[in-house]
């Protein structure tokens, strides 16, 4: 379906680029035992995210949905290194039909990092899905806020450009530490990468198969806006951490290329 009409709610919108908040991601393959020394690090720096159990060492999961063209547009962007590009995903972090998804978008210029999110029920992610236009009622909590409007009505903008659909889940679990006072900064710990195949027209949820598309390597980043951290340079220089593309996405989808006996129809002409 096309984008279909703007509603007099979009009149109260924002201009996109004071909404997003800009920052940079380096991005490094560790080893588990460097893993747990920079971990012993950050720990004097950075606290536990909120999502932290203790009884969960390695972090809670993360669930994305990706979406791309038929012949997988937004793939090739990035496997082609294209400098400006963007990527679609909904996430979600638990199968519960009651709890909220995220449409995220994350946009590179360069070397920063844009990301735009809405937080809306299980039930809009379906109409999204099926390339309804947006609405303010799909929002999970407050309709009327500007920011989160942006963001959705954005999020399906870019959608119907380039005929955006459900392709790929991506998953692992994540060990993230944040300052409790400030948004700023944020590192993250990232284990066992699995990529499903998403089925049209079925709830949010990861399915039964996943395919391994990670290593026993740990993927570590270091998030920040606006100036590097001295004791962040500081913990790159001591644990000697070389910065490297590490595409979430696109090594589910190899994976699951692999796969063809399974995935043949969905991934043929990726």
């Amino acid at each position: 379906m096309s984008y279909g009409a703007r509603g007099d709610w979009e009149k109260e919108m924002v201009d996109q680029h004071k909404l997003q908040s800009s920052r940079y991601e380096l991005k490094h393959l560790i080893e588990e035992s460097r893993a747990r020394a920079i971990r012993s690090y950050v720990r004097m720096y950075l606290s536990p995210d909120h999502h932290m159990k203790p009884d969960q060492p390695h972090g809670y999961r993360v669930s994305s949905l990706y979406l791309d063209s038929s012949k997988f547009k937004l793939y090739q962007q990035t496997t082609a290194g294209m400098r400006n590009r963007f990527k679609l995903r909904i996430r979600f972090y638990d199968d519960n039909p009651e709890s909220p998804a995220f449409l995220e978008i994350k946009r590179r210029q360069n070397t920063v990092i844009l990301k735009q999110r809405a937080q809306v029920t299980r039930e809009a992610v379906l109409r999204v899905l099926k390339g309804v236009a947006p609405d303010p009622d799909m929002l999970f909590d407050d309709r009327w806020d500007a920011k989160s409007l942006n963001a959705l009505h954005n999020f399906c903008k870019l959608r119907d450009e380039i005929g955006a659909v459900g392709k790929t889940y991506v998953a692992y679990l994540r060990e993230a530490y944040v300052n409790p006072e400030s948004d700023h900064v944020r590192i993250t710990f990232d284990r066992q990468l699995q990529g499903g195949v998403y089925e049209p027209e079925t709830p949010l949820k990861l399915p039964p198969f996943l395919a391994d598309a990670g290593s026993d390597l740990v993927i570590l980043e270091l998030k920040f806006t606006d100036r590097f951290p001295g004791w962040m340079a500081e913990l790159v220089r001591t644990f000697n951490l070389q910065s490297i593309s590490v595409p979430k996405y696109i090594d589910c989808v190899d994976a699951l290329k692999e796969l063809s006996f399974l995935t043949r129809d969905v991934y043929s002409r990726g």
